[in-house]
């Protein structure tokens, strides 16, 4: 059996693994701690060079943005930097945006899939790229008080700028070398959220037939019932419409979940795994490795060594896959949840550019998607959430320990057992790997139940 505890508790009191996140008009995600963010960003980045600063500002479809993005103008124009205003639009997009503007750094105000009283935070370098911890630490280090963050005798200002949607869109566009979609006809869910406007236009403008789901944000509907958590409606519609492909972006639509053109949702591993044959066949490849996570099935695995492609594995998070591509150097990875990163377009998960990919292949071959999924047999996997009143590390809880271990005997070789905390809520997850689902299920509940006992589940 392959073991994995991650005991990374965030002992850092503001950012998480993917920047900061809460409840809005709630500690952190209140307006007076967005203006400190801002600051302390501002500062941070003023270190740099002696340039003219600005920051790119954008935003996903929550009532909130309105809010903290006010505050975070303030905190940014306060210390002498302008700020780049873009409005509603995709994460990916404000990374390309920062790195297209000559900007200092980009911030998106969103929470990715969690519901529209939750926000948050992500912080992007000039390059496009998430804040490393360290970085992270520094801007943090500046909020707590270790600089001063006074105001600066010039203030900046704050621009609209109503281009910006266009400049993403002729992006998006080229990553498939513009070439046409004609006969092929797309549902795609934009979840209410920050690709509502750009995702319809752009499959539209290069020649799909489009049926747009959930394009109607009004601050409260985002991720509501929809989008890549919730694909069972545009399944449906695939079918009733006799569509070729189904695309459900998240709330800030740099992941996408799929369906086939019988309705039938693809395991995000197979998509990893139709993307890498492909670049593979097309010498696209870096060093022919993948970069996944631990989430990723063995099945996946075992298929990758058959077909002399490796792997590397990272810690759950695009910003981990992110970090182990830029190491070694490697264009493809991904996670089974959907981010998929194909690094010569892009420097963060970019849920329409990987449907624009998944397209071009259909087109190009011919094929259905039905057709491309691989033949893989994936192992029985369960992920169970367990709601925990505090993190302690796992060593610490003596019954999980034991747990893990009789899972070793249980499962053999052939399974593993992932233990983790959530690096932006209060939650426990438990992910249980084998052949036999029935074993699957009994140990992770017996885990499950452990870390309640140990942890006080609520």
């Amino acid at each position: 059996m392959k073991e994995k505890i991650q005991n990374k508790t965030n002992s850092r009191k503001l950012f998480g693994t993917d920047g900061i996140r809460g409840k809005a008009n709630t500690y952190p995600m209140t307006p007076e701690i967005a203006m400190l963010v801002g600051k302390a960003v501002a500062k941070f980045f003023m270190k740099k060079n002696g340039r003219m600063h600005r920051i790119v500002i954008g935003k996903d479809t929550r009532l909130s943005g309105y809010m903290l993005e006010t505050a975070l103008t303030s905190g940014i124009v306060s210390m002498g930097v302008d700020v780049l205003l873009v409005g509603p639009m995709p994460t990916p997009a404000i990374a390309k945006l920062t790195v297209s503007m000559n900007a200092d750094a980009g911030i998106v105000l969103s929470a990715s899939h969690n519901p529209a009283a939750d926000n948050g935070i992500k912080i992007f370098d000039s390059n496009g790229y998430k804040l490393d911890d360290k970085s992270e630490n520094e801007i943090e280090k500046i909020i707590s008080g270790a600089e001063e963050l006074s105001g600066s005798a010039k203030i900046g200002k704050a621009y609209r700028i109503n281009e910006a949607k266009g400049r993403y869109i002729e992006f998006a566009k080229s990553t498939i070398e513009n070439k046409p979609l004609n006969g092929i006809k797309v549902v795609v869910d934009c979840a209410n959220g920050a690709g509502y406007s750009v995702a319809p236009q752009i499959l539209s403008e290069l020649g799909a037939d489009v049926i747009s789901m959930n394009i109607s944000p009004d601050g409260n509907n985002i991720n509501l019932n929809c989008g890549a958590l919730h694909p069972e409606s545009m399944c449906q519609e695939v079918k009733k419409s006799k569509a070729d492909l189904g695309i459900a972006l998240d709330g800030d639509a740099d992941r996408a979940v799929f369906c086939d053109e019988n309705g039938a949702v693809v395991n995000g591993d197979s998509i990893l795994a139709i993307a890498a044959i492909e670049l593979k066949k097309r010498d696209m490849l870096s060093k022919d490795t993948v970069v996944l996570t631990v989430m990723s099935n063995l099945g996946l695995l075992k298929f990758l060594e058959k077909n002399k492609i490796n792997y590397v594995t990272a810690s759950v998070g695009d910003r981990y896959v992110i970090d182990e591509m830029l190491k070694g150097k490697y264009n493809f990875g991904g996670e089974q949840s959907g981010h998929l990163i194909f690094s010569n377009y892009s420097t963060t998960g970019d849920g329409l550019v990987a449907g624009l990919q998944l397209l071009r292949l259909m087109k190009s071959t011919g094929n259905k998607l039905s057709r491309l999924i691989p033949d893989i047999e994936f192992y029985p996997q369960i992920l169970l959430n367990v709601r925990v009143k505090e993190k302690r590390p796992f060593r610490e809880l003596p019954l999980v320990q034991m747990k893990i271990k009789e899972a070793g005997v249980k499962l053999g070789s052939d399974g593993r057992v992932l233990v983790r905390y959530s690096g932006t809520e209060n939650i426990a997850r438990v992910m249980v790997e084998g052949k036999d689902e029935q074993v699957v299920n009994g140990i992770a509940n017996e885990i499950a139940n452990a870390i309640k006992n140990g942890v006080g589940g609520q």
